[in-house]
């Protein structure tokens, strides 16, 4: 029996070949994913709107307008902001640039003190002005406190507005009533034969209504006063039928109308 010859390298890669390209013709072509564009966020630029309050702070910060409103509002505040050394020390000044506090305590105990507890007294201050604007304190040699209070603000008397009408009123104001007035649109018609009807139904009323007391009095009675099912009615069957359960079950035989023979 002849033996099969065996296929060598380049006919096993024939074969291959052809297999894989009868195989792409088979197999469809995959489509393509589409992907959707990824969106990056937009970090903001010169040009683009910002809020008034924005704008002021920018603005405030670029001109340099903020320098010493935070030590003026320390001075003033000194004895808010420290209440246990009022008369006893005074803030008087305040370097915005260094975030420096200047102290004058009125005797050499205070002096000492501040010297020891600087680091205290800056981290209360700061706390209460709700930001780090006191950095260091510098004590200032022992002197005479002022303790004059400040200047009372000049009190405005209240004085009452004179009442404005319609009369009086500005020309803006008078001019718009003006527009309105002539621009009202007109009341719908009432017809003769109503009007008449309601003011004659009106004077009847008035000239018959009973006085309060009367009417008062004449409903009560009306309301006490059992009312009376008239002969034959239905209310007078159902009347009859009630007390004839009530009787029933009383235990006592109802009385006939008509006596059977």
């Amino acid at each position: 029996m002849p033996e099969t010859p065996q296929a060598s390298g380049a006919d096993l890669a024939r074969q291959a070949l052809a297999a894989a390209r009868a195989n792409a013709h088979n197999t469809p072509t995959p489509q393509a994913k589409k992907t959707r564009p990824t969106i990056r966020p937009h970090r903001g630029e010169r040009s683009d709107p910002t809020g008034l309050a924005g704008i002021l702070s920018k603005l405030t910060a670029e001109q340099g307008w903020n320098n010493n409103l935070d030590g003026g509002s320390i001075l003033d505040q000194w004895a808010t902001l420290c209440p246990q050394y009022v008369g006893l020390v005074q803030a008087v000044a305040y370097d915005d640039e260094r975030g420096r506090l200047d102290l004058r305590p009125g005797s050499h105990a205070y002096a000492a003190q501040l010297r020891l507890l600087g680091g205290q007294l800056a981290k209360q201050i700061n706390d209460k002005m709700g930001q780090p604007i006191v950095r260091t304190i510098r004590v200032l040699p022992v002197g005479n406190i002022d303790t004059s209070p400040a200047p009372a603000a000049a009190t405005v008397p209240d004085l009452e507005a004179p009442v404005r009408t319609r009369e009086d009123g500005c020309p803006g104001y008078q001019d718009t009533r003006a527009i309105v007035l002539e621009h009202r649109p007109e009341p719908p018609p009432v017809d003769p034969y109503v009007e008449e009807v309601m003011r004659r139904q009106e004077a009847a009323l008035r000239a018959n209504r009973q006085p309060e007391t009367e009417h008062r009095e004449a409903v009560w009675a009306e309301a006490d006063t059992p009312s009376v099912p008239a002969a034959g009615s239905v209310e007078e069957s159902l009347a009859r039928a009630r007390a004839y359960a009530r009787q029933t079950r009383a235990g006592r035989a109802p009385r006939r109308a008509f006596d059977v023979a």
